[in-house]
Order: C-alpha cells, then sequence, then structure tokens
C-alpha cells in the first residue's frame, strides 16, 4: 500500500513521505555508538581467535536480524504516534512490573560497568597517572554533565564524533593485519565448527544487541520524525546503523583471525581483553598502533556510557510519565489515544524532566559504590536474570503490537518482518537459557 495513504496514531492523515536522504541520517548512527561495547567486541574478537574466519555468516546473520528488531520498534512510533513503553503497558500490568524491575538493577551495575570500561583505556594510555577508580568517576560525572545540560541535537553530533573514532580505528587495525581475503569470503558459507555453537549464537545476537534497540524509536522522535511520513528515512538510517555494526563485527573478526588465532594468544574476558590486545598491538605494529588503538576503544566505551545515559533516561522518563495516565486504548482510531502520543514535543518535555534527571543521577552515583565493593551475588544474580530476558521480551511483545490492531493495518506486519521477528525472538530465547544457567548459581 503507498504510504501517503498513511494514518498517525491520532487516525488524521500524515504528511506527505519524505524522501529517504542521507543527509537525515542520526538517530541509526546514534544506537549503532551505543550498542557495540566494549564487551561485544572483545567477544567478537575470541570468537574469531578460536575459529577464524569460520564464524562471518554469523555476523551477517546476526546484521539482518538487529535492522528487523530495530525497524520494528521505529515501525511502532511512527505508525502509531505511541511510544514503545505505551505499547508495552496496553499488553498488561505485568510488562510495567517487569520493566521497574528490571530498569532499577540493570541501571545499577550497567552504571559501574559503563565507568569502568570508560576508564580502562585511559588507565593503560597514562599508566603513570590515576587509577582506575578516579578515571571511572570521572567518566561518569562527565557524561552525566553532558547529558543533563545538553539537548538531541548536540547529543547527536557527539555521538557521531565518536561512532567516526570507532570506525576508523578498527577499521585501519583491521587492515594492518592484512585479512585474508578468500578466507573471508569462504566464512560466509554457514558452518558449525565443534565447539562453535555458543559463539555463533553471541555472534548473532551479541553486537548492538542491548536495550538500546528498545530506545531508538525515542531517538527517533527526539530527531523530529514524528509520523508514518518518516517511514522510509526511518528504514534506511536503521540500515546504516547496522550495516556500520557489522563493518565493526567484520573487522574485529578479521582481528581475531589473523592476529590471534595463528599464535593461540588469550585475551581476557570481558573489556580487560582490549588491553591486552592494545599490548599484542604494541609488540606487532609499535606504540604508535597500539595507542591510537586505546583511544579507538576509549570512543566505543563512552560513546556506549552516554547512550545509555541518554537513551534509558528517556525510556525511564516515559516509563513514569506513561505510569501515572490512564492506559491508552488498543483501537488507533480511538481519539483517546492521542493522549498517549509520542513526538518531539514530548521528548523534548522529557529530557527536561524529573524522572530523566533522577534516573541520570541513578546510573551515575549509586554504581560508584560498586567501584570499591564486590557486586552482591543476589544482585549479580538478578541482574543476569533480567538482562537475559530483555532482548526475548522485545522481540515477542514487538510481534504482538505489530500484529495487533494497536497498529494501523497497513503498517502491522508482513509475513518477512514477522519471520524475522520470530527467529530473532527464538534465538534471543536460547541466548537467555543459555546466560541464565551459566550464572553463579
Amino acid at each position: 500500500m503507498a504510504e501517503t495513504s498513511a494514518t498517525t496514531g491520532t487516525g488524521e492523515p500524515a504528511s506527505r513521505p519524505r524522501k529517504s536522504s542521507w543527509k537525515y541520517i542520526g538517530p541509526g548512527i546514534v544506537v549503532a555508538a551505543t550498542g557495540v561495547g566494549a564487551g561485544d567486541l572483545v567477544a567478537t574478537l575470541i570468537a574469531g581467535s578460536k575459529f577464524g574466519y569460520t564464524l562471518m555468516w554469523a555476523a551477517v546473520i546476526g546484521c539482518v536480524v538487529k535492522i528487523s528488531l530495530a525497524e520494528a520498534a521505529g515501525r511502532w512510533h511512527l505508525a502509531t504516534g505511541r511510544t514503545l513503553f505505551d505499547g508495552w503497558r496496553s499488553l498488561g500490568p505485568w510488562t510495567t512490573v517487569y520493566f521497574a524491575i528490571y530498569v532499577v538493577i540493570w541501571g545499577f551495575i550497567y552504571g559501574a560497568t559503563a565507568m569502568s570500561s570508560s576508564a580502562l583505556p585511559i588507565v593503560a594510555l597514562f599508566p603513570d597517572g590515576p587509577g582506575l577508580k578516579f578515571w571511572a568517576i570521572v567518566t561518569g560525572l562527565i557524561g552525566l554533565a553532558f547529558v543533563w545540560f545538553n539537548r538531541y541535537a548536540v547529543f547527536e553530533k557527539v555521538m557521531t564524533v565518536l561512532i567516526g573514532i570507532m570506525f576508523v580505528v578498527v577499521v585501519y587495525v583491521a587492515a594492518r593485519v592484512v585479512p585474508d581475503v578468500g578466507a573471508s569470503f569462504a566464512g560466509l558459507l554457514p558452518v558449525l565448527p565443534d565447539g562453535s555453537l555458543l559463539y555463533t549464537l553471541g555472534l548473532i545476537g551479541g553486537v548492538g544487541g542491548t536495550i538500546t534497540m528498545a530506545a531508538y524509536g525515542y531517538w527517533v522522535n527526539a530527531k523530529g520524525w514524528s509520523n508514518s511520513s518518516w517511514m522510509k528515512v526511518m528504514r534506511l538510517d536503521n540500515r546504516v546503523a547496522y550495516i556500520t555494526t557489522g563493518v565493526f563485527v567484520v573487522a574485529m573478526l578479521i582481528v581475531g583471525a589473523e592476529l590471534l588465532h595463528a599464535s593461540q594468544v588469550a585475551l581476557t574476558s570481558g573489556d580487560r581483553g582490549l588491553v591486552d590486545l592494545g599490548a599484542v598491538l604494541e609488540d606487532r605494529f609499535g606504540a604508535g598502533t597500539a595507542k591510537l588503538f586505546l583511544v579507538g576503544f576509549f570512543a566505543t566505551s563512552f560513546s556506549s556510557l552516554i547512550g545509555v545515559w541518554h537513551g534509558v533516561s528517556l525510556m525511564f522518563a516515559d516509563f513514569v510519565e506513561r505510569f501515572r495516565a490512564p492506559a491508552a486504548p488498543a483501537d488507533p482510531a480511538d481519539p483517546a489515544v492521542s493522549e498517549a502520543q509520542a513526538g518531539p514535543a514530548v521528548t523534548e518535555r522529557q529530557q527536561r524532566s524529573l524522572p530523566f534527571r533522577a534516573y541520570l543521577l541513578w546510573l551515575t552515583f549509586p554504581p560508584m559504590t560498586l567501584l570499591w565493593l564486590d557486586e552482591p551475588f543476589s544482585l549479580v544474580i538478578a541482574y543476569g536474570v533480567l538482562g537475559a530476558f530483555f532482548m526475548p521480551f522485545l522481540a515477542l511483545t514487538l510481534i504482538w503490537l505489530l500484529n495487533s490492531p494497536r497498529t494501523p493495518r497497513e503498517w502491522r506486519n508482513g509475513w518477512v518482518s514477522n519471520g524475522m521477528l520470530a527467529l530473532a525472538g527464538l534465538l534471543f530465547v536460547v541466548l537467555c537459557v543459555q546466560q541464565v544457567r551459566e550464572l553463579p548459581w
């Protein structure tokens, strides 16, 4: 059906569809920069070090799966004029309970993780300076001040610079190790070596697969895209985001395969593995390349920090606003839906709201205590369980929302969208079960 017949969430005709154009790109860059964290890059490096180029095909499938998920989240916001949390709430009170518990516990642990990850490359670059705790607190406070005092337009520009640094550094390092082009293309054939199943699932579901995918629709609204006339623009923007993410994954697989696989160098799991890689690069290519890589490591970690500080705070502000308001009806033609509309005006107000700033403070100050204390055992368990369940929750609720009367008929899922979201849901359920099994029970 043609886009010109699209309607907004209030039943009013949408304006004429905008042409998809590179000049509009923005929210996709933000979601790509936020979703790719240091730990994700290490997991990809380890997969490359163990299996060479064999799992390249899994990285490509992972990009397609995440394009489908983020497109669905953006389509919901634009087609209905309602936020994602507003859609979740229409599914029943269980979604509110789950999200409330999740966002509090996840934010507490993630805050400490993000600050530590951003501090690690600074400590490696300046080993004679202050220690990890000092730099972790400094990066957290800088992130807090930046998001507190700036609106989306400035935030997007800074994220674009950071992802530019990430992109140049990661591609440069991959080029320095001289990739085997033939083996790279051979790796596009689906093959599962012995012991590779979990690494394969991790490559498909891991990099860029976080709560920031749910925040994508909020950034779409913050950009000023508020109805279905922006659908083509959003889809181009989303594809750019995950093709960029795919380049990161492929580049890090190349580094793992060429630099680590042959020499059987083992990396520390988690963010510290990138410090190990910096040492390997220094031995192989000199201090200049190692320092450049650490700068890229910092850009990767700090972009995730400020991305979460902004995006998840927006989601929390929307959660509080919707929790206080009566639930919107499922029928998109009902005028009452207009009371729950999403859009740039709402997003702008939320960025100045008390809940937005309260969650910013929650992400910054309480987690600093974890820099001195071992994480409480029960908190680690709760964080692991809730985090594992989030991506299946996102995929399956999007299927539910986008096949129901909550979504205008022409913007509901087709068979391709349903197939990709079902595949994503199944994949994330398997990863969820595995992650829960690996928790330190």
